[in-house]
């Protein structure tokens, strides 16, 4: 987990591969919905084009269904989820119910700047229509509002890693892969 723009995509393809976990971006499989015109993708699309957080509800049902496959690898990676306390404790139950928990929350930080400044170097060449600098600052917004409260649910938990997401690439996935191991 992570601001906006930390690099939480970016490691979590690269970990998923050096871990033998399956990869899975909430991101990414609600822009999947959203280019198929289905359902979710419509009710996705209006809430993200606005810079705002998909309801509680449909994230989880749509991990649920995810992690209800079964896989052939060592577990799964999440990318931008849980993005709120209700998410994380309705998470905390699912696992609960399918015998499983979580190992580790990784925390990428970042400086704000810093960050609003690669998401508008980003926004030029994806196209992404939340990264238009309004939304920008509307995402980041919202994120220290209702995700970051999830850093001090983790830790009580005990389960919180931080790390510098400042840096090549390479650099912070080995700083993960110190804390993971």
């Amino acid at each position: 987990m992570g601001p906006p723009g930390v690099g939480k995509g970016t490691q979590a393809i690269i970990l998923s591969k050096i871990l033998n976990v399956t990869h899975l971006s909430t991101g990414e499989i609600l822009r999947h919905e959203i280019k198929m015109n289905t359902k979710i993708g419509k009710i996705a699309k209006s809430f993200i084009d606005h810079g705002n957080f998909v309801p509680d509800k449909l994230v989880l049902d749509i991990i649920s269904e995810k992690i209800s496959i079964k896989i052939s690898n060592e577990g799964y990676l999440f990318d931008g989820f849980p993005r709120t306390i209700p998410q994380a404790t309705g998470f905390d139950k699912l696992l609960i119910e399918m015998g499983n928990n979580l190992d580790a929350a990784i925390n990428l930080t970042a400086d704000e700047n810093e960050l609003i400044k690669r998401i508008i170097d980003r926004g030029k060449s994806s196209g992404r229509s939340d990264e238009a600098i309004d939304i920008v600052k509307k995402r980041q917004k919202i994120y220290w509002d209702q995700t970051a409260p999830l850093i001090d649910y983790y830790q009580k938990k005990n389960i919180l890693k931080n790390i510098n997401g400042i840096g090549e690439i390479e650099e912070i996935t080995e700083r993960i892969l110190q804390v993971i191991y």
